[in-house]
């Protein structure tokens, strides 16, 4: 059996969306849970509405993390749109390397505020707060990798792709 790295990466990928996906149904799920205590049994539960909160927060950030596609980031793109292909790669490369650098320099504080947070805990559901705030170190990983990949193909691989107004936010 001779599985690509495409595979691989193709099988995480969906792994990646099941992962947003079962956290979604958890959020939805908590907050049917808490409509059904708050309003039909009049009784108000906390918890539901601070699973609902963790959960989107680690949905924001795993989505943006490794679901996301780079064509799926939203941006101020007018004059990428109308540039050429140099021009692009240019605009690819020194984006990527300010936002490796900006993501690098700060991930030092980033790593100990997570770490200092340890001793902070929600109110509900006793959840560290350096649990909560960890996926925030995932999301600065991943962006970096990302963002180091852009670059290189940017400066040795392909141009990135021209801008297409027909197909834009149409999911395709």
């Amino acid at each position: 059996m001779n599985i690509t790295r495409s595979n691989v990466g193709c099988w995480l990928y969906r792994r990646a969306e099941n992962v947003l996906a079962a956290m979604l149904a958890a959020m939805f799920a908590a907050f049917l849970l808490q409509i059904v205590f708050r309003y039909g049994l009049n009784l108000p539960i906390g918890w539901t509405n601070e699973i609902s909160v963790v959960l989107w927060i680690w949905m924001v950030l795993w989505g943006a993390a490794f679901v996301l596609k780079e064509e799926e980031e939203i941006r101020f793109d007018l004059i990428y749109a109308s540039a050429g292909p140099r021009a692009r790669r240019i605009m690819v490369v020194v984006s990527a390397l300010c936002l490796i650098g900006l993501y690098t320099v700060s991930f030092p504080a980033v790593l100990d505020y997570v770490a200092f947070m340890r001793v902070e805990s929600t109110a509900y559901l006793k959840i560290r707060f350096d649990w909560l705030f960890s996926i925030y170190l995932v999301f600065v990983v991943a962006v970096i990798v990302r963002y180091v990949w852009l670059c290189w193909r940017a400066m040795f691989g392909t141009a990135p792709k021209e801008f297409d107004p027909a197909r834009a936010g149409s999911g395709l």
